[in-house]
């Protein structure tokens, strides 16, 4: 066999460049040869790249330039087939319409467009009714970016309101502490960070289905502890935290101490699923029908089924809002009241939401949830009865029966089932090689699954638990209303004829190695400043301090 040699392919387009006429190399393009006729004969031809990091000197033709944005573009993977994420990548076409056609609007500009910001009204009372607003009680909020704006601004208010009733009381306000699961999404932490709160997060387990721990909360909290973020819907696994057990915990530590601490719910995917599914919060109250519950946030644009760009917090009462985190705004002849991050923002999203609310209403949500979680629980169970993966996720199992009891338990659903009949979750799959095929087969790694139906276009992340049990990794599929039976049916035969292949590799003595990106762009090389899989043992913070992905 002949040696080869590697080729730099930059070096190698660099000197077809600089000397197109050189014997032996291939005269690419010439200056003189540029014309307009196509989107693909303009000045940025193989005579001239397209300049990256500094603003071209000339201008060029719109359609062209939209043609080559297009074609890099394309390198991107197929949203419907991102089954990492929990942000909706579909939308009715007439809602898509509404956002385009509004597209120029701000939402800081609430005189210029005073119905857009009906609508905007219209959704923060829709919401708060879901969430079991009580009588006597002026529910009150605002439309966010997201989940990650709305939890700091949820946990800035716990704080400000444990400072006043601190300084009411002539005690210090030096040590703020706030308590959450190591399972939390990276912006939970974000907030202790950035508002100098110390973060006390709690190790999750087995035991506690990888959810914050009821016990270890009542060993955690004091005087000094501003509130408690619990989740309603772990990104890890799909796990409900108990709302409602944790309350009670809190409800004898005030009993003890006399002081309150509130909670806030994170409910940036089960906030929009809990109230429509049959199976609801996995136990009697999650919402504001508990009085410790203070504020709770969602994602429109997870399981609000909206474009990414809105996310929603509630307040069971303006009176837990404190005063002087309020902005009052005077400007275009008018005074409007705000409390964000942000401040301009689009207003398509918002219109989007409100179109969804009352375009599917309650029924129209339910099914779609409880389709969603048949989806995930079939998912589940076609990937147990193969005997080579387990689910760490429960939503498959019977109300109350937790963890793989063997193969022969992978019964099939019933047409009158619901989620009622099962755990309560958000419609997530986290599955792992079962330890049978890790004894048969330890050669194989589950990250060369992940990359494997990568290059099937699927996009199914591999990574460890939270810190205290990242021994374990796991797969995960989010089951979103755009995965259709169809979908689900081909990605389990995919996955099932990806791992038939790696045994009958393994089988067959054939070395396994996991397929790996290259070292990606230059633009990717120079804005990222963080570590590859190779390298992440060179990260500064180890992953047991905490928190450590962000699996949104």
């Amino acid at each position: 066999m002949a040696l080869a040699r590697h080729v730099n392919p930059d070096e190698l387009i660099q000197t077809l460049h600089d000397h197109p006429n050189e014997p032996g190399a291939r005269k690419v393009h010439t200056r003189g040869a540029v014309s307009h006729c196509t989107p693909y004969s303009t000045q940025y031809s193989s005579a001239e790249g397209i300049p990256k990091f500094v603003i071209p000197r000339e201008s060029t033709d719109a359609e062209a330039v939209r043609q080559m944005l297009r074609d890099e573009l394309d390198l991107d993977g197929k949203p419907n087939l991102n089954l990492a994420s929990f942000v909706g990548t579909y939308m009715e076409h007439q809602a898509e319409e509404l956002m385009v056609e509004n597209i120029a609007k701000n939402m800081s500009d609430a005189d210029e467009y005073p119905a857009m910001m009906d609508m905007h009204a219209r959704c923060v009372s829709i919401i708060a009714h879901l969430w079991g607003v009580q009588k006597g009680e002026t529910a009150v909020g605002s439309a966010t970016t997201g989940s990650s704006e709305a939890i700091h601004l949820g946990g800035l208010a716990m704080k400000r309101r444990w400072q006043e009733q601190r300084q009411a009381e002539g005690k210090d306000t030096l040590r703020p502490n706030i308590i959450m699961g190591s399972n939390a999404q990276v912006a939970l932490e974000k907030f202790a960070r950035y508002f100098e709160v110390e973060a006390r997060i709690l190790p999750v387990s087995k035991k506690s289905h990888y959810r914050l721990d009821p016990d270890l909360v009542k060993e955690n909290i004091d005087e000094n502890t501003i509130g408690v973020f619990v989740i309603m819907g772990s990104t890890y696994t799909g796990h409900y935290e108990p709302v409602e057990e944790i309350s009670k915990v809190l409800d004898q530590y005030q009993e003890e101490t006399g002081v309150d601490i509130p909670i806030h719910v994170d409910g940036a995917s089960g906030a929009f699923i809990a109230p429509f599914t049959n199976a609801h919060a996995g136990g009697p109250k999650w919402n504001f029908e508990l009085s410790r519950v203070l504020s709770i946030n969602t994602s429109g644009h997870k399981f609000g089924l909206v474009y990414a760009g809105v996310g929603w917090i509630i307040w069971r009462d303006q009176r837990f809002l404190p005063k002087h985190l309020i902005f009052e705004l005077h400007y275009l002849g008018g005074t409007e009241e705000s409390y964000t991050l942000n401040f301009s923002r689009p207003g398509g999203q918002i219109i989007a939401q409100y179109f969804n609310l009352i375009h599917l209403g309650f029924q129209g949500y339910k099914e779609i949830m409880e389709n969603s979680l048949a989806n995930a629980r079939l998912l589940s169970k076609a990937l147990e009865a193969t005997g080579w993966y387990t689910c760490v996720s429960d939503i498959h199992r019977k109300k109350g029966e937790f963890g793989f009891k063997g193969v022969q338990h992978a019964v099939f659903s019933t047409a009158k089932e619901t989620s009622a009949d099962y755990n309560a979750g958000l419609p997530v799959v986290a599955f792992t090689f079962s330890e049978e095929f890790k004894k048969e087969f330890p050669l194989i790694k589950q990250e060369t699954v992940s990359n494997l139906l990568r290059a099937k276009q699927y996009i199914i992340p591999n990574y460890p638990l939270p810190p205290n049990e990242e021994k374990t990794e796991i797969l995960r599929v989010v089951v979103r209303w755009s995965m259709s039976l169809d979908l689900m049916e081909r990605l389990v035969a995919d996955i099932i004829a990806v791992t038939q292949a790696l045994i009958e590799s393994t089988q067959a003595g054939q070395p396994i190695v996991p397929p790996r990106y290259g070292r990606g762009s230059t633009e990717k090389q120079h804005s990222s400043q963080g570590h590859d899989d190779r390298h992440k043992h060179q990260a500064s913070r180890p992953m047991h301090h905490g928190v450590h992905r962000s699996v949104c």
